[in-house]
């Protein structure tokens, strides 16, 4: 097979994954549904997570969130210790088993999963501030779920936010897998477009490009964040 054979090969190919009935348009949903889904699910699990550290970090002093406590220990390690896949399986088809919006059901899956992880990530990040500041809020008058949210919170999100950014992007990621229900994700419009064509290539390569360029966009800027807040600290 010569170089001129290869090329019209490829060509003819490229227009089937693409061209032949609007085939891009798939790949454009897909890319749109993976960002809309990875977005509010990151916002969702921020949501949760801070609430959850929040609750679990107060509970070292304050035994009334006892029950609260454990409550949030065993969704973090029930969320933690299962495939994010099941859980989707399971939201879908027994859970949200009357509803027809899959993407909706998609993004409530993927915020409950990250939210176990920003949880632990939160603590932590709380954990680090240094304990005289909780005591300085009390000595100008606050209360301690004032100087947590006014003081406390504030520095451990700024501390956290690098560690957030790289949720974002594993979440990205891990979207990859809404293709067991009905989405047309970035990896499934793939996976349609390839049993179309018989053709894996294109269809494949394409997916693995949009990835890549959606996760060097987000660390580009997560980078420039970071500096403008190490800026900051330095000002």
């Amino acid at each position: 097979m010569n170089l001129n054979s290869v090329y019209e090969q490829l060509l003819i190919n490229f227009n089937k994954t693409f061209v032949q009935e609007a085939r891009y348009k798939l790949f454009l949903t897909g890319i749109k549904n993976t960002i809309i889904i990875a977005f509010f699910a990151t916002v969702i699990g921020i949501v949760i997570g801070l609430f959850v550290a929040v609750i679990r970090y107060s509970a070292k002093t304050n035994k009334k969130l006892f029950v609260f406590d454990k409550i949030c220990s065993l969704y973090v390690a029930v969320i933690r210790g299962t495939p994010v896949v099941v859980q989707l399986l399971i939201m879908y088809y027994t859970i949200f088993s009357n509803m027809d919006n899959s993407v909706f059901i998609a993004i409530i899956t993927f915020g409950i999963n990250s939210g176990a992880y920003v949880a632990e990530i939160a603590r932590a990040g709380i954990e680090s501030i240094d304990k005289g500041q909780m005591e300085a809020g009390l000595s100008l008058g606050l209360n301690r779920n004032k100087t947590m949210f006014l003081i406390i919170l504030p520095q451990a999100i700024k501390n956290i936010l690098p560690a957030l950014g790289n949720e974002f992007i594993a979440l990205l990621k891990e979207t990859s897998v809404v293709g067991f229900v009905p989405v047309i994700d970035l990896t499934n419009a793939g996976n349609i477009v390839r049993s179309r064509t018989f053709d894996p290539f294109f269809s494949l390569y394409a997916v693995a490009v949009g990835y890549l360029v959606m996760v060097l966009g987000l660390g580009a800027v997560q980078k420039k964040l970071e500096r403008r807040l190490s800026q900051s600290d330095r000002n």
